[in-house]
């Protein structure tokens, strides 16, 4: 892609941290929880797209409705953080390891909720038979990665951390709407994260 409009992702104040709160008020236990995601891109149309979930309503779940990417906690039976984001992935969405092709690993990201999350980019099929897991994926989707690419498509805005007694103003990322589907925090961080690797070189696109 390496699309020189794209420069704003490094040059706008507020589009890129490496956690969702300043490192001060993160939690400190001995060891984060470690998880991955998986970023998959698709080709469609001569128009490379990015493939999202909208994770089912759940009262136990902090991120209960929301667009993300698919992904989760490390297991005892990953061997590192691909291994992860692809296991997820066919628990999550039907997607078959072997029918991915990584092609990235981005930097980490550190939730407020207390997890260290690597994104792994990979090329998957379309059309594919995708089955999204009814207890935690209520809808498959896809944006074009020309739209994220578009500055005019995302914001940065202030939204109000609490913890005990202290309140810090932090700055959160949100595009959008794409097809009624709102992609905002952490995942559009990522997203951003994926357009600076594209921007930079890092992650090359035919």
């Amino acid at each position: 892609m390496n699309d020189p409009s794209l420069h704003w992702v490094v040059a706008v104040s507020g589009y890129h941290m490496a956690a969702d709160v300043p490192d001060n008020l993160l939690p400190e236990p001995k060891k984060p929880k470690e998880a991955s995601v998986l970023i998959p891109l698709y080709r469609d149309a001569e128009e490379w797209h990015v493939l999202f979930i909208r994770r089912v309503v759940n009262e136990r779940d902090q991120h209960s409705g929301q667009v993300a990417f698919p992904g989760g906690r490390r297991d005892p039976i990953d061997t590192d953080a691909t291994s992860v984001a692809l296991r997820e992935a066919h628990e999550e969405i039907g997607l078959n390891a072997k029918d991915v092709n990584v092609v990235h690993v981005l930097p980490e990201y550190r939730t407020g909720s207390d997890y260290v999350v690597t994104p792994v980019v990979g090329i998957v099929p379309w059309p594919y038979s995708y089955q999204a897991q009814p207890d935690e994926v209520s809808r498959i989707f896809s944006i074009p990665l020309k739209w994220l690419a578009t500055q005019a498509n995302s914001t940065v805005r202030e939204k109000t951390f609490t913890k005990g007694d202290l309140k810090v103003a932090l700055k959160v990322v949100y595009y959008e709407k794409f097809d009624n589907e709102l992609l905002w925090g952490a995942s559009a961080r990522m997203t951003v994260s994926l357009l600076k690797a594209l921007y930079t070189g890092e992650l090359i696109l035919d």
